[in-house]
């Protein structure tokens, strides 16, 4: 899809997205745990994707993130504020800081398209209607829906549909951006449409992405980061040359989309049956034999390539700024990763990491929970498959 140019937010070279840091937050409903501890950092300016199985809370996590749940404990801070402590006022000055597109648009069923994405620039500025009929406009053709304003929502494909909606999250030129499962009743051609779409709207604007999403596609090669939440916590999160090539074994499940390892139907597993599983993958040449899965899901260990922005937009600097990071932290790695780390990054990078130009890095920079290899079933959940508690900072 082409995006116009003319559309695009005029921003300085400093003006990038906003960064979002989560420190041990905690939720729960009732007695149930819902996860615990998360700690990740959303880099200024990236995009990140959170997976996870079904009903681990990535919904809930988007949730907070804006305010709409209180944590039980735990802080968000954004631009200096706590949203999980702060006052009602402040959370509704740094709620203008978001955009959001839920999972089915959550449009207004009889309100046109143009009214439905003008709704917060009215409710929220005092912008004319001249001003606004311009903002929407743009909006619309950023997400390719120039002509279709008079049209409602349920005249429209959900595809378009998704798209209104991604325009409405738009229109307060917001700094960080959630996205609540975009791919979910499209297939895969429009995920592929809306995968590139989300590409070129972050080369553009240069705010911060947060992705949830089941489709594995997705999260291969769209993202410069990657959480997967899993039993109450987070299992991982990291730049995608650290996940992607990851040897944690719930993290290759999912990556992989198979049936063999810690995830099942009802989410735990006894621990002889994921040894038998592991063990019989492994006798049919393991990940590698794979091939497609599952929802774009492809086995082995490489870092697949990055989607571009379309041709003719600037280039993303998101992934450069991560790219930059990561070999910054070419030494914290093991060396089976860091190779397959080396063979994504690009030659300049390189070339630095490799003279010792970079100054090692100070604390996670938006990396966390790393893994602990040694740590494997030490939980003491008896009988059941158990992840590695993954703790600290990098």
């Amino acid at each position: 899809m082409r995006v116009s140019r003319d559309a695009v937010r005029t921003k300085g070279a400093s003006d990038v997205g906003v960064e979002v840091a989560v420190h041990e937050l905690t939720k729960s409903f009732g007695r149930q745990t819902i996860w615990g501890d998360v700690t990740l950092t959303l880099p200024p300016g990236e995009v990140s994707v959170l997976l996870g199985p079904s009903g681990t809370g990535k919904s809930v996590f988007l949730k907070s993130l804006i305010g709409l749940l209180k944590p039980d404990k735990g802080s968000i801070i954004i631009r200096d504020v706590d949203i999980a402590r702060c006052s009602e006022s402040k959370l509704y000055e740094t709620r203008k800081l978001f955009g959001v597109l839920f999972q089915d648009g959550a449009l207004f069923g009889s309100m046109n398209l143009f009214d439905n994405i003008a709704f917060p620039l009215r409710e929220h500025t005092k912008k004319s209607e001249s001003e606004v009929k311009k903002i929407v406009l743009d909006k619309m053709e950023m997400v390719g829906l120039q002509g279709a304003e008079g049209k409602l929502p349920g005249e429209i494909s959900g595809g378009m549909r998704k798209r209104a909606g991604l325009a409405r999250a738009l229109v307060l030129d917001p700094e960080v951006i959630l996205f609540d499962e975009p791919d979910s009743g499209l297939d895969p051609v429009r995920v592929a449409y809306l995968n590139q779409l989300i590409v070129d709207l972050n080369a553009q604007i240069d705010a911060t992405f947060l992705i949830v999403t089941h489709d594995i596609g997705t999260a291969r090669t769209v993202p410069d980061n990657l959480g997967l939440l899993f039993r109450r916590q987070l299992a991982m999160f990291g730049p995608r040359e650290q996940l992607l090539p990851s040897q944690e074994s719930v993290v290759r499940q999912f990556l992989n989309g198979r049936r063999e390892g810690p995830i099942g139907m009802s989410e735990e597993k006894d621990v002889a049956q994921v040894e038998a599983e592991m063990a019989a993958l492994e006798a049919r040449g393991g990940d590698s034999h794979n091939g497609v899965g599952p929802k774009g899901a492809s086995g082995g260990d490489a870092v697949p390539p990055q989607l571009e922005p379309t041709e003719g937009l600037p280039e993303r600097q998101g992934a450069r700024r991560r790219q930059e990071r990561v070999a910054r932290m070419l030494h914290e790695f093991d060396p089976d990763t860091a190779e397959a780390i080396r063979a994504s990054l690009p030659d300049d990078l390189l070339a630095q990491a490799d003279s010792g130009a970079f100054e090692p890095t100070q604390g996670a920079g938006g990396r966390h929970w790393a893994p602990e290899p040694d740590a494997v079933g030490s939980t003491g959940r008896g009988s059941t498959a158990t992840l590695p508690r993954q703790g600290g900072e990098a």
